[in-house]
């Protein structure tokens, strides 16, 4: 069974930091795309960072400078360190894996639990 289990999460105040991590776990035989997204409350799931097979990471513009992506391909880890956070920043924090998994090398799309980071002003 592959899955991902996300940390880091938490309450800050304006202007602090926070890093989640998040790690693939199983029968994983290559790892095509892995990111970060959020659901604030009454909106949207967002992209917030992503890395793509052969690509660098690409931000969505409203964190970009602030946050940084990251991954140690070893661990099948990914983090995300977030500075001068801001309370717009708060939401669910969701990692997600596009990866080959398996004896039959298949396609698999695969979310995380979620992790809460809360802001204050």
């Amino acid at each position: 069974q592959v899955q991902l289990v996300e940390s880091g999460g938490g309450l800050v105040q304006a202007g602090g930091s926070l890093r989640l991590s998040c790690t693939a776990s199983g029968s994983i035989n290559s790892i095509k795309a892995m990111g970060w997204y959020r659901q604030a409350p009454g909106k949207e799931r967002e992209l917030v960072a992503r890395f793509t097979s052969g690509d660098g990471p690409n931000y969505t513009d409203s964190v970009r400078s602030r946050f940084t992506i990251s991954r140690d391909n070893a661990k099948n880890t990914m983090y995300l360190q977030m500075n001068s956070l801001k309370p717009e920043d708060t939401g669910d924090y969701y990692c997600n894996a596009i990866l080959i998994h398996g004896v039959h090398n298949r396609y698999l799309e695969i979310w995380g639990q979620g992790t809460l980071v809360t802001v204050s002003s």
